[in-house]
């Protein structure tokens, strides 16, 4: 039996499948503790507000993968750019092509944008995933460091009066 691997625009009834995949990719990278995310909240952000595009990947119509992908900007650019939250193939997908298929998609949405970058982040210990973004000829910003705030710490900054 030949597999054929299609690359989609996620829909809305896509969502249960979507939060299948970020369970798997949390589980993937140790942080399943940190999932909050429901099919309420993604429906709501990815069809809703649309602050967010997903894609699918299918084998065989089975869905294996997924992209996540949003726009940012760069001031010094003058112009969007494409940031690239979750990039995931399920293990038995992988070493067929999928993953290289869905980043070329995520890079023609951004191309067709007129994006300026088209950036990501993975985790250091991710030695497969470094192997392959290498393969596409990307390069790590070793000069830059990774800020984050959450629930409390968002809260607190935001209540500093001007």
């Amino acid at each position: 039996m030949s597999t054929k691997c299609k690359i989609r625009a996620a829909l809305a009834e896509d969502t249960p499948v979507i939060l299948g995949l970020i369970k798997e990719l949390a589980e993937y990278e140790k942080l399943l503790d940190q999932l909050v995310a429901t099919e309420e909240t993604l429906r709501e952000w990815l069809f809703g507000k649309k602050i967010a595009g997903a894609l699918i990947a299918e084998l065989d119509n089975e869905p294996v993968g997924y992209a996540l992908f949003f726009h940012n900007f760069s001031t010094f650019l003058g112009r969007a750019g494409m940031y690239l939250e979750d990039l995931y193939v399920r293990p038995s997908a992988r070493k067929m092509g999928i993953g290289r298929k869905l980043f070329a998609a995520v890079a023609r949405i951004a191309r067709n944008s007129d994006c300026g970058r088209l950036e990501w982040v993975c985790l250091d210990w991710n030695k497969q995933g470094i192997d392959f973004y290498l393969s596409l000829g990307a390069k790590p910003l070793d000069d830059w460091t990774i800020y984050r705030l959450t629930g409390e710490g968002i809260d607190n900054l935001a209540n500093i009066e001007n």
